[in-house]
């Protein structure tokens, strides 16, 4: 009998509060990339640099994928 996965959140609330603050910057427009400091336009790159500011501060966030 296979087992059931358990359900359990892949993020934590440090995490949340990251993303939704990076993405609150980037609809005022005040978010910058890391390296070029240009404007951040797109909804991914908002996300993926808050869930990366959550990695460096300690947060439960799952590794990156690899290349």
């Amino acid at each position: 009998m296979p087992r059931k996965k358990s359900s359990r959140r892949k993020y934590g609330p440090k995490a949340q509060r990251k993303v939704h603050k990076a993405m609150h910057e980037r609809k005022k427009g005040t978010l910058k990339s890391g390296r070029s400091h240009k404007k951040v336009k797109s909804r991914q790159q908002a996300i993926a640099i808050g869930l990366s500011e959550a990695r460096k501060s300690g947060a439960k966030v799952p590794k990156r994928r690899s290349k």
